[in-house]
Formats: C-alpha cells, sequence, structure tokens
C-alpha cells in the first residue's frame, strides 16, 4: 500500500495545481463568489448519483467474472472493484489493473485472466459515452465531432480486431516473435481468450446496456451541480452530451483522469450552452462535478484498498504495467 500511496498523491497534486491554473485564468474572486451562492444540497445529491454509477459498474464487474466462470464472495468482490479507482488518475485509467493483481493474490486467480476485464470494461465504457455524447452530435463544432467519429472508429477496429479470430491469432503470433515477447505469449493467448469471451454479442449488448445506465446517472450529477448555482440551468439533454462528450475526451487523451482536457471543454461549452454561466459559475460547476464524479472515486477507492489490505493482509503494489506508466508519466 506505501507504494501506491506516492502514485495517488502526485495525481492529487496535479489535480490541484490544475485547478489552481483555472482559477487565476477565470478570477479566483469570481469562482469564490459562484461558490458561495452554490447549494451544497446539489453537491450531496450529485454523489448520490456517482455512487448509483460505481453500483451499476460493479454489477457488471459481476456480471464479467460470470462469464469467465470465477466466483468471488460479493463483499470481497466489491472492495476489488471500488479499489481501482484509487488509480483512476493513471493514463488511461491502467492503474485499475490492480483489481487483478488483488484477485491473483488473495485467490489465485491468473491476472491473465482477469486483467482483460479491465480493458472490457474500458471498451464498453467507450461505448456507452459515445452513444450519450451523439446525442449532441449536430450541436459539435467540427474538431470536436471528428474527434468523436474517430474514437467510434477505433472502437469498431478495435471490436473487428477481437472479433475475428484470425486476425486475433494473427496479431498473437507476430507478438510473440517480438523480442522480449515469447514467454509472454501464452498469457496473451489466454488474455485473448478471455477478452473475446466477454466481447461476444450476448455480454457485449448486456455490458454496453449497464454502461449506458451507469454514465447517464454521472451526467445526471452534472445536471444537478448546474442547477445548484444561483440563476444557472441547462437542458438535461445538454447536460448529458457535454459531460458524455467530455468524458471520452479526457479518456483519449490519455492524460490521468483526463485531468486538464475535461475540464477545460466541460466549462468551455457550459458557457456556450447553459444559461447564466458565465465564466466563474462555468469554472466553478466543473470544480464541484469532477469533485463528485472523479476525487469522490479515488476517496472510494483508497478506503477500499485499506479494508481490503486490512482485511486479507495482501501487500497491495501496483503491476508492472502501470509502474511503467507512471514512470512515463514522470
Amino acid at each position: 500500500m506505501r507504494k501506491l500511496l506516492p502514485r495517488v498523491l502526485l495525481g492529487i497534486a496535479a489535480g490541484v495545481a490544475i485547478y489552481v491554473g483555472f482559477s487565476i485564468w477565470a478570477g479566483a474572486r469570481t469562482v469564490g463568489q459562484a461558490l458561495a451562492s452554490f447549494s451544497w444540497a446539489s453537491a450531496a445529491a450529485a454523489l448520490g448519483l456517482a455512487a448509483a454509477n460505481y453500483l451499476v459498474r460493479f454489477v457488471r464487474w459481476q456480471y464479467y467474472l460470470r462469464v469467465l466462470g470465477l466466483s468471488v464472495p460479493t463483499g470481497e468482490s466489491l472492495l476489488v472493484f471500488l479499489g481501482g479507482f484509487a488509480l483512476t488518475v493513471t493514463p488511461g485509467k491502467l492503474g485499475e489493473a490492480v483489481k487483478a493483481l488483488l484477485l491473483r493474490e488473495f485467490r489465485g486467480i491468473p491476472a491473465a485472466r482477469t486483467a482483460p476485464i479491465v480493458l472490457a470494461e474500458r471498451f464498453t465504457d467507450l461505448v456507452g459515452l459515445l452513444m450519450l455524447a451523439g446525442l449532441g452530435l449536430s450541436q459539435l463544432d467540427n474538431q470536436l465531432r471528428n474527434f468523436l467519429l474517430a474514437g467510434s472508429a477505433l472502437v469498431a477496429v478495435g471490436l473487428l480486431v477481437i472479433s475475428v479470430e484470425s486476425l486475433a491469432k494473427g496479431a498473437l503470433a507476430m507478438a510473440a516473435r517480438l523480442p522480449g515477447f515469447a514467454k509472454v505469449a501464452p498469457k496473451l493467448s489466454e488474455a485473448y481468450q478471455s477478452t473475446a469471451t466477454m466481447l461476444r454479442p450476448g455480454p457485449l449488448l448486456v455490458a454496453i446496456a449497464l454502461s449506458v445506465v451507469a454514465w447517464f446517472f454521472e451526467c445526471l450529477a452534472f445536471w444537478v451541480v448546474v442547477h445548484g448555482f444561483e440563476g444557472a440551468s441547462i437542458s438535461l439533454l445538454d447536460a448529458t452530451w457535454i459531460y458524455a462528450a467530455m468524458t471520452v475526451a479526457g479518456a483519449l487523451s490519455f492524460l490521468p483522469g483526463g485531468l486538464g482536457v475535461s475540464e477545460l471543454a466541460m466549462l468551455k461549452l457550459l458557457q456556450r450552452f447553459g444559461a447564466g454561466t458565465g465564466l466563474g459559475v462555468a469554472t466553478a460547476a466543473t470544480f464541484v462535478t469532477r469533485l463528485c464524479t472523479l476525487w469522490f472515486a479515488v476517496a472510494v477507492g483508497v478506503i477500499s484498498l485499506l479494508l481490503f489490505a486490512r482485511r486479507t493482509n495482501v501487500r497491495i503494489e501496483l503491476p508492472a504495467s502501470s509502474r511503467a506508466a507512471s514512470a512515463d508519466r514522470s
């Protein structure tokens, strides 16, 4: 756990630095005045909606475990799932692979079987968010529209490669011939089988439906937060596609938690499509929204990891891929 804490603190420090920078840019006094008029009951409601997002995604996690024929006690599985949120502020959320490490260390389940769940979660999250973002496609400028269309094309190509067995096996065979990959080729093959199982039409449709429901809860949280500012409002439709589109943009940026990218785009679009949302209110609404979604998730994750470590006496460290990602970031 000691090796995880510095990375979590680094993500928090990066977030604080970005938000201070945004506050100076928007005018700290203006942002402060907007926050002073905010109804914090709205933040409590947003936290509840974010928790609903986590609950639906946990249902998807349990569903994936069942699809792969794995059995983990519900309480333990919940701590493992939520523990992955502690590393949300890692590039592409690679740190969430710690879930596979925890199940390997305590349950003896090979990481090659469970790590693909993280990939399937991210894949179906992206599909669900793209569907929600598509609600506002006609209102997007060309740059953002092309960005989302490129993301959709990337999803389609990835699904094609996984679905067509000959393509997947050809890619695995090529990887096995690369230096350093020969030893892990069998694990890559096992990981592919798990991934292909989860992305069959039946499981894929179930997971996407759960993803749409889960992320709509956070879109609704964004809408609630905006309405918590005196004189500010936005339609639920606009709040939905804005939040979804900005979450996709942050994810595809591969910056830790999408920091900076999601915030900037969110406040710009909020100014454009919200009523009574000047720069100060838009900035404050963005901060509160991210506090109730991103940073609430990190806090829940850290607490869950601590509880899991205390309950099982498992030593928690980052998997190798996440250590490399963190090293690249620094």
